[in-house]
């Protein structure tokens, strides 16, 4: 964890996961601070994984800024569009993300990722909905538009592929966040800016988007929720210029840290 100085600290757990919230890993961690109990740790030379281990599942929220939906042609929701991601896509922040074998239009999308700490199941209010959220993080939900969109059947085998969820730096505690919905996010290729939003231009917020999966889907501790992705998208761009090998994926979120990835091929 990082400390209000900026040093890193060992919190003495073996991984931050669904169990680890659910038993109260974030205040004993909280307490251990403040007894002085946590080394600091050096990284210098070590990957850096993604914050929360093993999601249950990987939920994520299409079209959730109009300006988005805009740029893809199609009309904002009524309700929220809902699909899923295959947990063992999660990657680090710095981790190498792939283009799969025979992509010609590999995506990215920015987003902010919402972190269930305990188990949730017909919310009855934004409140409540908020109350069971441990944490937020950077993802960037990489996509790829030809298996998502023009091979037939669902979104899944487009949002499925191998390093298609890095996450992270940091897991940062929902209080430490505050509003969820005054976040600004931004994201690079190669150095220039492509995609540069706020979350309050989501369509539905975060509360509402918590509530409203805890009505169709038990949500566990350490499941993770993609919220959606402001304009910006190479689909949307003149040109389409979707990744290639080589390439250098920069974004962030204000407050929740710096993700950074070198594209390779599969």
């Amino acid at each position: 964890m990082l400390d209000d100085a900026g040093n890193l600290r060992d919190i003495g757990e073996p991984d931050i996961d669904g169990a680890f919230l659910a038993s109260g890993g974030v205040a004993r961690v909280r307490e251990a601070l403040e007894r002085g109990d946590l080394p600091v740790i050096d990284v210098e030379g070590l990957r850096v994984g993604a914050p929360i281990a093993r999601p249950g599942k990987i939920v994520c929220i299409g079209l959730n800024y109009s300006d988005h939906a805009a740029e893809s042609g199609l009309e904002a929701p009524a309700e929220p569009v809902v699909f899923m991601k295959a947990p063992n896509t999660m990657i680090g922040p710095y981790d190498e993300v792939l283009v799969p074998r025979g992509s010609v239009k590999t995506d990215w999308e920015v987003e902010l990722a919402v972190i269930i700490g305990q188990k949730a199941r017909y919310l009855d209010g934004k409140e409540e909905a908020l109350g069971v959220i441990a944490g937020y993080a950077v993802a960037n939900d990489v996509s790829e538009r030809e298996f998502q969109l023009e091979r037939g059947g669902q979104w899944d085998k487009g949002k499925s592929c191998e390093t298609f969820n890095p996450l992270g730096p940091w897991l940062v505690t929902a209080d430490e966040v505050g509003d969820p919905q005054n976040l600004p996010l931004r994201l690079w290729v190669n150095g220039e800016r492509r995609q540069d939003g706020d979350t309050k231009n989501m369509i539905f917020d975060v509360a509402e988007i918590v509530r409203y999966l805890s009505q169709f889907m038990v949500l566990e501790p350490g499941d993770v929720i993609n919220t959606g992705t402001p304009a910006g998208v190479a689909m949307g761009m003149p040109g389409q210029p979707y990744l290639r090998a080589g390439d250098v994926i920069e974004l962030e979120i204000e407050g929740l840290g710096r993700q950074r990835q070198t594209v390779g091929q599969a």
